[in-house]
């Protein structure tokens, strides 16, 4: 089925392709042999830009065998030097020695081996049954599935690394993956996230590399936005086996932790309520969203006798959820209270000059600030 909209972040494609092929390939593995070549005829590929996040990528629907992983890499003894040395330097950087990492789309163990090799605890998850029995046979711990799901749990996890080594490109739904992935990690656990790399496509004009198993054509951009709405921090992104690769290093990202923002809460609560009940009547200068936020939060509507506001289209109004009403400055005059409180954020000075000089030299005054109350 003919897609229109990118297929990561949503948004509908350019109205024209970039390129359309006629007669291509149908496949680039599982080739026809003498008894199935006469079946085989030639497809359109059609490569389409998304006018969202910019990806490159097919129209075309996914080869039927695109979950699984087949490498010819793993005949090339420059490749397994590379991996080696790059796994090598990965444990090492990211203190993962018996540590527990995953390759998604292992294939055959080819890099999963090395990557044992390195020092940690290492698994593997690969679709094709014969592939995960030759695993096996290696003695490599490799389960069968695929992540077709963000809400996918893998055996033995979470896990404190992944991998998913020139796979990403292949999986028509990238961001199911990449969250189920998530979704399988312990907080702050790093990955390796490695696509052919579409700059040097551009680059050296190489009209040649499009081919049916690969639905998108990454360059460091588009690679990074994938993976930042799925959930990752990209802690460094490269160029890497003769360009032809980029490499990214990622972090898995954690929602904030503003507990703290509770424990401010109340002890701000605690200076304001101190403060008021040294006065028989108590006054806030500011109707702006920080106070009005404050005073109900903190319960002040039965505490404050009304709150002042320099903004004529505030006064004669209340404060929504607490009902306590705005009035005009002079008010200080015609019904003065004992104390006040300024919660004018960046105006807060400017508001203490001015109750000083116009109103009452000697009222004691308590601004807020970022660590909480500060007498004047």
């Amino acid at each position: 089925m003919k897609m229109n909209n990118c297929r990561v972040c949503g948004s509908v494609f350019y109205q024209s392709p970039l390129l359309r092929y006629e007669n291509m390939p149908a496949v680039a593995q599982f080739l026809p042999d003498k008894d199935s070549v006469a079946l085989d005829k030639g497809v359109r590929l059609e490569i389409c830009q998304c006018s969202g996040c910019g990806l490159v990528q097919l129209s075309n629907d996914p080869v039927a065998y695109y979950k699984e992983v087949i490498r010819a890499a793993a005949f090339s003894e420059e490749m397994k030097a590379f991996r080696t040395k790059q796994f090598d330097c990965f444990v090492q950087k990211y203190s993962l020695k018996s540590r527990k990492v995953i390759e998604i789309g292992c294939g055959r163990g080819e890099y999963l081996s090395l990557l044992q090799q390195s020092g940690a605890d290492s698994y593997g998850l690969e679709y094709s049954k014969e592939s995960v029995k030759a695993c096996k046979g290696r003695g490599l711990k490799v389960a069968q599935g695929f992540l077709d799901e963000a809400t996918c749990q893998l055996d033995s996890a979470p896990f404190d690394a992944f991998f998913i080594l020139n796979f990403l490109e292949h999986l028509p739904h990238p961001n199911l993956a990449l969250r189920a992935i998530h979704n399988n990690l312990r907080e702050a656990a790093v990955g390796l996230v490695e696509v052919p790399n579409f700059n040097m496509i551009l680059q050296d004009n190489l009209f040649y590399e499009f081919i049916p198993d690969h639905l998108f054509y990454f360059t460091k951009d588009t690679l990074n936005t994938a993976l930042q709405i799925n959930g990752f921090e990209v802690l460094e992104s490269s160029e890497v086996w003769h360009d032809y690769i980029i490499s990214s290093v990622v972090r898995k990202k954690s929602a904030f932790d503003l507990s703290r923002f509770y424990r401010y809460q109340e002890q701000l609560m605690t200076e304001i309520e101190c403060y008021i009940h040294q006065y028989k009547s108590t006054a806030i200068w500011g109707a702006g969203h920080q106070a009005l936020a404050i005073i109900a939060l903190m319960n002040l509507a039965d505490k404050v006798k009304y709150v002042v506001d320099s903004a004529p289209f505030k006064q004669g109004k209340y404060t929504p959820a607490s009902h306590i009403p705005i009035v005009c400055p002079d008010t200080l005059r015609s019904d003065p209270v004992d104390a006040i409180i300024v919660m004018a954020a960046s105006y807060s000075d400017e508001v203490v000059r001015l109750i000083k000089d116009e109103f009452d030299q000697k009222i004691p005054i308590a601004i807020l600030k970022k660590f909480g109350l500060e007498n004047v």
